[in-house]
């Protein structure tokens, strides 16, 4: 559900993007969930939990990275790469969260779950490509395909760090300081895009977008996540991002009327063998 939640917000994006600023939408996504949240965290659990000079530390790291640097990443690799390119440049997150968090927390790396990884991105680059794999990374990198990549090095960077905050910290008080501090960095940059006087001319349409994308897409996305981070692991959870991909091809056809594929289907398959051998692979561990 969270794959598919954040597939949507691919087709929500687009939907904004011709009447607002990239700062701007993040900012006005990340504040509506800052509100949300808040309110859930005084509603159901009394509060937020008082942080330490440590702590505080993390949290503006888990705002900085998955917040702040992953959109300004993203949204500038978007300015020149395609979003079928970059999709599968943001596949790769499962590869590099699985040996990074092997290498820091010492979650096992069987030969089954390379194999489940190496499917599921390969069953997500022949969905996005519709069948042509190598036309995606035709002429080399980019500076945009770099900006991308920064992105991917900033996801990663955040779910790791989650793991290690929630060694005291609940999914959503993670995730509720993380929208803060994000939200509070990427308010100049909405400032200086123009937000105060472009306001104004926002639609019905427009708010809908920022209430899925904060709603649905960071304090529900976000908050499963975490909270199948904290239970299965870094790896497991991370190798269903590829599922992202098809949730937006999926959901473009639905909303926007964007054509499906052969290669789709073949995508998707590969794509649900790959994230079933990498569970099951650490359920016979």
């Amino acid at each position: 559900m969270t794959a598919f939640f954040w597939g949507g917000t691919f087709v929500a994006g687009r939907m904004l993007a011709g009447g607002m600023g990239a700062f701007s939408a993040a900012f006005l996504r990340f504040l509506t969930a800052s509100i949300c949240l808040v309110w859930f965290m005084y509603s159901r659990a009394g509060g937020l939990p008082v942080l330490d000079k440590k702590g505080w530390v993390g949290v503006c790291l888990l705002g900085a990275t998955g917040v702040f640097a992953y959109n300004a990443f993203f949204f500038t690799g978007l300015q020149t790469v395609p979003a079928g390119r970059a999709a599968v440049i943001v596949s790769t997150n499962p590869i590099f969260i699985t040996l990074l968090a092997a290498l820091f927390f010492g979650e096992k790396l069987t030969p089954r779950k390379g194999v489940g990884i190496c499917l599921s991105v390969t069953g997500a680059t022949i969905a996005i490509s519709r069948g042509d794999p190598v036309s995606l990374f035709s002429g080399g990198l980019s500076s945009g395909d770099l900006a991308i990549f920064g992105g991917v090095a900033s996801w990663i960077a955040y779910s790791l760090l989650g793991k290690r905050m929630m060694g005291f910290l609940t999914p959503h008080a993670a995730i509720t300081y993380s929208c803060i501090t994000g939200t509070i960095m990427l308010f100049p940059f909405a400032l200086y895009e123009g937000l105060v006087g472009d306001f104004a001319s926002y639609t019905v349409s427009h708010f809908m977008c920022i209430l899925y994308l904060g709603v649905l897409g960071t304090v529900v996305g976000f908050t499963w996540f975490y909270e199948a981070i904290n239970e299965i692991g870094a790896s497991r959870a991370s190798v269903f991002i590829n599922f992202v991909p098809v949730a937006a091809i999926l959901s473009g056809w639905f909303f926007l009327g964007e054509p499906l594929s052969i290669s789709l289907l073949a995508g998707v398959s590969l794509v649900v063998t790959g994230v079933y051998l990498t569970n099951s692979a650490n359920n016979k561990a």
